[in-house]
């Protein structure tokens, strides 16, 4: 292998946490993945990974190196894409980033219409209920739904969404519908801990907050896992309105409590800045944009 094949071998070490995935995600063989990896240690003459028998992960000279393998495996594929006018066609590999059920219900069917409209472009999506750094992780747009920090990114906003509180229509008939915040202290309810964003049961009224404490009788570790049980009427719960839109518009969950939700939260598309964004990211960003514009949950 070449410099810049055992660099992209290391790249895919690093972020698959394991020689035999990337071996797969590279159509390698896993002892061809090890050699390149082990030739790069010993022409840079240090350890890039720790190994052990449940996987690798990067050494502190590893973590410095893949960010320098990322920027120059970037650069060469700006350098290859400007020599067959990428800047005009989008083509390569595009890393997408967004919370779990977002991705899912939302972006998804937007990426397999993409992939349809230009077929030079693959798509790798890392759903997850964390912020995913774009230049640690080597993505090249992120979906944040949110306040967003000061950073040198660039930022289109495409929507917002709520903080809701629903619950089944045959739990509220048999319990009562609240007509108070306070009194989700002694509801029945269903917690969720994969969101930060609904840890904090918070309300306002009259522009003053209101800090609920509610005692759930059942936490669960995803917000699907928490909705479906409030859908089976578990009881009460909180979540992203988009999460429940179309459950809300069959009548299977109904909202309650609305004149005391929290104002909304903007949604954002995330993408590096700079005039020379590579056309599979400007391409994405105006598809992604205009749709996400359009979408009935996040109005």
């Amino acid at each position: 292998m070449d410099r810049f094949q055992e660099m992209q071998v290391f790249q895919a070490v690093a972020e698959e946490q394991s020689f035999n995935r990337a071996a797969r995600r590279l159509a390698l063989s896993a002892p061809s993945v090890t050699r390149a990896v082990a030739a790069l240690e010993k022409r840079i003459g240090t350890e890039l990974f720790h190994r052990t028998t449940r996987g690798v992960r990067l050494s502190d000279s590893g973590e410095r190196f893949l960010a320098d393998c990322r920027r120059i495996l970037a650069d060469l594929e700006e350098a290859e894409g400007a020599a067959a006018s990428s800047q005009s066609q989008a083509r390569g590999e595009l890393v997408v980033t967004a919370p779990v059920l977002f991705g899912e219900l939302v972006v998804a069917p937007l990426m397999l219409e993409f992939l349809e409209r230009e077929p030079g472009v693959t798509i790798r999506a890392v759903f997850a209920d964390r912020v995913v750094s774009l230049v640690e992780e080597g993505v090249d747009v992120a979906v944040r739904i949110g306040p967003l920090p000061d950073s040198g990114l660039a930022a289109k906003r495409v929507g917002h969404v709520r903080r809701v509180v629903c619950a089944s229509p045959a739990f509220l008939a048999a319990h009562g519908r609240p007509t108070h915040p306070r009194e989700l202290a002694s509801a029945r309810t269903v917690a969720s801990s994969a969101s930060a964003l609904l840890s904090d049961w918070t309300f306002q009224e009259d522009d003053e907050p209101i800090r609920v404490r509610p005692a759930p009788r059942l936490v669960v570790s995803s917000n699907q896992a928490a909705i479906d049980a409030a859908r089976r009427g578990a009881g009460l719960t909180r979540v992203l309105s988009y999460q429940v839109d179309a459950l809300v518009g069959a009548g299977e969950l109904e909202r309650v409590l609305e004149a005391f939700e929290l104002p909304p939260l903007p949604v954002h598309l995330v993408y590096p800045g700079g005039r020379k964004l590579p056309a599979k990211i400007r391409a994405f960003v105006d598809h992604c944009g205009r749709a996400l514009r359009r979408h009935p949950a996040l109005r």
